[in-house]
């Protein structure tokens, strides 16, 4: 995890609420979590305060606070939408959120799925964000581009963990992936849908998290999470649940999971084995899908 670049602690927090919120003066501040760009804090019962970490995710932040609202109306499951908003303060030099805080456990860490319900489930919840976005719409350089774009983060992870992988396998998909033709579509994209960032509950999907990577693009950026959460028939759920697809719209997420999968397995280098776990499935799961799928072709 990158070094914060501004320090948070309980009594910053408790100091912007009550100068900028004082209706909340008073609500138990307390950490909850830290990610790479944000540090989550439980402000009473039913809230969190969302501070950056980074400069670099105050656009993200900002854009969940301009766009998450008019989305969340028409989503499915119930998103982090920002009830109240913060500015620079108290030394402090970002802007912030706060949010409701969602029930169920992450996918990464909670209980099992029901494969058939939740991949059903997280397809209605894409076909419901994946509508096509207005001009002002962010753009992301690292989400939802054609792979071609990403293809020098792709070598430099696969150099790294080729005596990891089945590096042959993994660089046949990733090569079928980019030969795909690149989309013309731009509609809402949530850039990070990995485990971490979807809540379960019951064996259900029951809310996401984290639109700080929110942007316009190709939709297979997101399908990719398909690879990394289910087997093969719950996989073939969601896309049945989410047509149309095609066959390129596929190939573009496969190499999307590919990239994803190497990114977590880098991750896990660093003592995140939840992480790499789902790298090593991503890369097994996609590896078979495209054997498969050139078997059946010759």
């Amino acid at each position: 995890m990158p070094p914060a670049e501004h320090e948070v602690d309980a009594t910053l927090v408790a100091d912007l609420v009550a100068e900028q919120h004082p209706d909340l003066r008073g609500d138990a501040v307390a950490f909850f979590a830290e990610g790479w760009d944000t540090t989550l804090w439980h402000l009473g019962d039913d809230l969190l305060v969302r501070l950056p970490r980074r400069e670099m995710a105050v656009p993200g932040l900002l854009a969940e606070q301009r766009w998450l609202p008019e989305l969340a109306r028409s989503l499915p499951l119930p998103v982090p939408v920002p009830v109240r908003v913060g500015e620079p303060g108290r030394g402090f030099p970002w802007h912030w959120s706060i949010v409701p805080f969602l029930g169920g456990t992450p996918a990464l860490t909670g209980p099992r799925m029901d494969g058939a319900r939740a991949a059903s489930s997280l397809a209605q919840f894409l076909r419901a964000l994946h509508v096509a976005a207005p001009a002002g719409a962010p753009r992301s350089a690292l989400r939802g581009v054609p792979l071609s774009e990403r293809a020098d983060t792709f070598a430099e992870l696969y150099d790294e963990l080729a005596g990891e992988i089945d590096a042959a396998a993994v660089r046949d998909a990733w090569q079928e992936a980019l030969e795909a033709p690149a989309s013309v579509a731009s509609t809402w994209v949530h850039g990070d849908l990995h485990p971490g960032n979807l809540l379960v509950e019951d064996g259900d999907l029951v809310g996401v998290l984290d639109f700080n990577d929110l942007t316009a693009g190709d939709p297979a950026t997101d399908l990719s999470a398909a690879w990394l959460l289910f087997e093969d028939a719950h996989v073939d759920v969601l896309l049945d649940a989410y047509r149309p697809v095609d066959g390129d719209l596929v190939r573009r997420a496969r190499g999307w999971a590919i990239l994803f999968s190497l990114l977590f397995l880098s991750i896990g280098r660093d003592g995140r084995e939840d992480y790499a776990a789902v790298g090593r499935d991503g890369l097994r799961r996609v590896a078979a899908a495209s054997r498969g799928e050139r078997g059946a072709a010759s």
